[in-house]
């Protein structure tokens, strides 16, 4: 028989061997197996999921350090304060003066926002400032010092309280002093970022647009006049130092309210539109016209409901207000309405492109070609309403020939306010029962008001009572135009809560090149 080779043997023998040992490998992996089932079943987490709890972690411990000992206390002028910083989507900062309201200012655009807590007044200091008005030159500059020292000071403390949760949270949970520590870097580097964004969207021209909550938004003397601001000065400083100063004389428990004493560059006007038969309205109104020392009234329309002679009485209050009323038609206003306030004394009606001079300015205004409650006639749509604000420009235009340019023009529906692009400076109207501006394509700016009537019976029919919206325009009384305008609005059916936010035209931001004269045509620079 022949001999098989030795390199053939050696390896059936090794074959042999692994055969052997094989069952008593597996055995010992199923021990292993049985003995620590954690080894088997734990997977390593991905990447992705690993960063996400991280960043989760770090958030959270963030803000827990900020909420624990994220704020510090500092006197502002004659106040204590409280600073605090806040995570938040859209930034800003929120003054708190307690009881009194909020006072709130888009001063940057970063996930984080400032807010101040007026503790209380300093007896001492706030009673030198009263006794001493001649102080009031230098607050600007001790207001200025005062906020950046504090808010230098709460910047470093942020930064530790910020990189103490971060760190101390991310020990708790992966008890690796490596991870904490990776933490609490990230949570430094996101606190940096977000101070930068601060700083690079930084707007210390919000002073001038604020927005008033609570009791302060009844105080017209605290949100001051409107007023044409083009010299070179630092808007910051002065417009903080003037909020500091009329937020002390409302803590001064030895006197009322400042008086509010009108600026006499400027003429007042009371935007209001579809009151919708709400006679909570007058009240209102009559407020405003007392707080703001208003000088007219215009009534972009919807004053009733159903128009019908039946609802005239509604409107007697209009002759106690004791300021001219210019009123133009509503879709819900009848010509029987129209009627009975051409018969009032203070009424100016405004209509086909009618143009009165009131209280100083020139309105022209034409009534809404259509009365909807009447269900015999079949509604002109957007149609009638372009041919409406074809008709009302064709007048202004004619005006402006005859060299009397008109300063305001009124409509009902912001479909025929738009037709007057390019012939007025300012188009007022309605209908829509939510407030806004736009300067359009001409550089006419419309001005859009909201229900002065909460949308009168419709107020209960959506889930939230619809506010009570009304404006107060500031007219420059040499050149007639907008300087400024402050947007009320008070909580509606059954709510108690009041706004005021004031705006400025991008024109008359400081800085900006304004028109030396007065126009008829308006600027075609939008603001």
């Amino acid at each position: 028989m022949a001999r098989v080779p030795a390199a053939v043997t050696a390896a059936a023998h090794r074959i042999r061997a692994r055969a052997r040992t094989a069952p008593r490998a597996l055995t010992r992996r199923s021990r292993v197996r049985r003995a620590h089932p954690a080894l088997e079943l734990a997977a390593q987490p991905h990447p992705a999921t690993r960063a996400l709890g991280l960043v989760c972690v770090v958030l959270l411990g963030a803000w827990l350090g900020l909420l624990i000992v994220g704020n510090v206390r500092v006197p502002v002028g004659p106040m204590n304060t409280t600073m605090t910083l806040r995570p938040s989507l859209t930034g800003g900062t929120k003054i708190n003066v307690s009881p009194l309201g909020a006072l709130e200012l888009r001063s940057h655009q970063a996930p984080l926002r400032l807010d101040v807590d007026v503790d209380q007044l300093d007896p001492v200091r706030a009673q030198a400032l009263v006794d001493h008005p001649e102080r009031l030159s230098g607050l600007q500059d001790e207001v200025a010092r005062d906020v950046e020292h504090g808010t230098l000071d709460l910047a470093v403390r942020s930064c530790l309280a910020v990189v103490s949760g971060a760190t101390a949270l991310g020990l708790a949970v992966y008890r690796r002093p490596r991870r904490a520590l990776a933490a609490g870097g990230l949570a430094l580097t996101l606190l940096a970022a977000s101070g930068a964004t601060a700083f690079a969207t930084w707007n210390p021209k919000s002073v001038l647009e604020p927005k008033f909550s609570g009791l302060l938004s009844s105080a017209p003397s605290l949100v001051g006049n409107a007023r044409s601001i083009v010299s070179e000065f630092d808007v910051y400083q002065k417009e903080l130092a003037r909020l500091v100063t009329n937020v002390t004389k409302l803590y001064d428990v030895t006197s009322t309210l400042p008086a509010y004493q009108p600026d006499p560059t400027t003429i007042r006007v009371l935007h209001v539109s579809d009151i919708h038969l709400n006679p909570a309205s007058w009240k209102i109104i009559a407020s405003l016209v007392e707080q703001y020392k208003v000088d007219v009234i215009v009534d972009s329309g919807d004053t009733m409901d159903h128009g019908t002679a039946a609802e005239n009485g509604f409107l007697d209050p209009i002759g106690d207000l004791g300021v001219p009323y210019v009123w133009v038609r509503g879709n819900h206003d009848s010509q029987v309405t129209q009627k009975y306030l051409e018969r009032m004394k203070n009424v100016r009606v405004l209509d086909n492109g009618k143009a009165e001079t009131v209280a100083g300015l020139r309105f022209a205004g034409i009534g809404d070609p259509q009365f909807t409650p009447d269900r015999a006639v079949v509604p002109g749509g957007d149609a009638a309403e372009v041919l409406a604000g074809d008709r009302l420009a064709a007048a202004l235009r004619d005006q402006r020939t005859a060299g009397t340019p008109v300063d305001i023009a009124i409509a009902h529906e912001p479909t025929a306010a738009r037709e007057t692009d390019g012939d007025v400076p300012l188009v007022l109207c309605g209908h829509l029962h939510h407030e806004g501006t736009e300067v359009m394509t001409y550089g006419t700016r419309l001005r859009m008001e909201g229900s002065t009537g909460g949308s009168g019976l419709r107020a209960v029919e959506h889930k939230y009572p619809a506010p009570i919206e009304a404006s107060i325009l500031y007219m420059d009384r040499d050149t007639h135009r907008l300087q400024a305008w402050d947007a009320i609005k008070l909580g509606g059916l059954g709510l108690t809560t009041a706004e005021v936010s004031r705006h400025l035209p991008e024109e008359n931001q400081p800085g900006a090149i304004q028109s030396p004269a007065r126009s008829g045509t308006p600027s075609t620079t939008a603001p």
